[in-house]
């Protein structure tokens, strides 16, 4: 049995396009019109595809921006808020910060252009 040679993340939405351009930028991927890929071809290609219906609940997976890793404390905090100022400047939307629990690092959650959640991790 052959083993899976690449994966693309599907996220269904309103607008692709939108979508798309808020990703490709987030990630520094290439945008590609409904979709976007990581131009060193490291990452799993992104597609976006219009459904008639809207988002109603949380999702059941989301993807981590891996911007602090290796930090810790306020370093670590710094950082993600500065990514995450970055990413509300072209569309994103803060949500909220989930500190240090003794266990994991602190992490900060956000959505994108629709809501759609991830978080800076």
């Amino acid at each position: 049995m052959a083993g899976v040679k690449t994966v693309q993340v599907t996220f269904d939405c309103a607008e692709p396009e939108r979508v798309a351009l808020f990703w490709s930028e987030a990630l520094g991927y290439e945008y590609q019109g409904t979709a976007c890929v990581d131009p060193a071809g490291v990452g799993p290609r992104l597609y976006f595809q219009k459904v008639p219906e809207g988002k109603v609940v949380k999702n059941r997976v989301h993807l981590d921006i891996r911007v602090g890793t290796g930090l810790v404390g306020e370093e670590r905090v710094a950082t993600l808020e500065k990514e995450c100022a970055r990413l509300v400047a072209i569309g994103g939307t803060r949500v909220r910060l989930l500190p240090a629990d003794g266990v994991d690092e602190a992490c900060l959650v956000m959505q994108d252009v629709e809501g759609n959640e991830f978080c800076l991790d």
